[in-house]
């Protein structure tokens, strides 16, 4: 197997690691804030839910993101590498500063920056990119509606509920948890799946752009790992930062974020769960009192979000260049 290979699945899978350490927080975040469950064993349940997602719901997404995106016949592995050390160097950057960034915005970013330096624009499709775009930007709107109506229907529902049902709501939180979890692993760990098939692709190591039983069980695992980590820090932020989160509110959040993320996943949509999962948690509050959001710590976190694609383009077309310049 070629050294460069080996170096972009291993990346790819510190990649997927630090993605599971970041995106632990969108799905234990509200269920921990609001007492349903104890962290840890949140965080094992979350991990094996993660890790079942690709196997129960297929490999759509990473068919986008592998093959649909950019050509492969205009590619050389120090660009996908490049795309992938801008990726995890984000990741990095904005774990530390505690910021809820967007691991697959990174990856896009870095994705497009490396290419165009390497192989010029001509490799990049625009129709992927636009489809990729359109997924990424929608579903956090989507997101906040769905929320906003969601809680709506449940406050309807249970209006004249004593405050027992707190008690329900709380029990209702691990099964939508699972949900949310097992969405998330449908979408995100694909995402280092088809980047690592496209890596197998260009190397010759396989004939035509096939997910690999291996690379599947490999992508799941490592973002499985991270999950069962954890990112405290992005916890609090999630969890805390935006309102005051009860089991109602836990429970509405995320219910409405694994319906979106599955349903995205399931007809290959690459979303952001940062983004889904924090505007629903938004969507849910503003359907209680507009005020009660801190639409400060909102206005922050999306400015992070605009702020990554072109970022991670000049970072990756940059990281393309520090590279091609040594082994070029």
């Amino acid at each position: 197997m070629p050294i460069s290979l080996i170096v972009l699945i291993a990346l790819a899978i510190v990649f997927d690691f630090l993605n599971g350490v970041n995106d632990s927080s969108n799905i234990v975040a509200t269920m921990i804030s609001s007492r349903a469950i104890r962290p840890r064993v949140a965080l094992a349940m979350t991990a094996i839910a993660e890790f079942s997602g690709p196997f129960i719901f297929g490999v759509a997404v990473a068919n986008t993101i592998g093959h649909e995106i950019v050509a492969s016949e205009h590619l050389n592995m120090i660009a996908i590498i490049s795309a992938l050390v801008s990726a995890i160097a984000w990741n990095i950057l904005t774990r530390m500063l505690g910021i809820p960034s967007s691991s697959s915005h990174a990856l896009i970013g870095g994705l497009i920056g490396s290419v165009g330096v390497g192989a010029g624009f001509r490799a990049i499709q625009a129709s992927g990119v636009l489809k990729v775009l359109i997924s990424l930007f929608a579903s956090p709107v989507i997101g906040f509606l769905a929320g906003i109506l969601i809680a709506n229907l449940i406050y309807l529902l249970s209006w004249r509920a004593s405050p027992r049902v707190n008690g329900l709501f709380k029990r209702l939180q691990i099964i939508t948890s699972l949900g949310l979890a097992l969405s998330h692993g449908t979408n995100d760990a694909q995402k280092t799946m088809g980047i690592i098939t496209l890596g197998l692709l260009i190397s010759g190591r396989i004939p035509s752009f096939q997910v690999p039983f291996w690379v599947v069980v490999v992508c799941a695992a490592a973002i499985a790992l991270g999950t069962s980590v954890g990112s405290w820090q992005l916890i609090r932020t999630l969890g805390s930062k935006f309102y005051k989160i009860y089991p109602v509110h836990g429970f509405a959040s995320q219910l409405t974020s694994a319906a979106v993320i599955l349903a995205a996943s399931l007809v290959g949509g690459p979303v952001s769960t940062t983004q889904v999962v924090s505007t629903a948690i938004m969507g849910v509050g503003a359907a209680e009192r507009m005020s009660k959001v801190r639409w400060g710590v909102a206005g922050e976190i999306a400015f992070a979000w605009i702020f990554t694609i072109p970022s991670t383009a000049l970072l990756g077309a940059g990281v393309y260049w520090i590279i091609n310049l040594f082994v070029g």
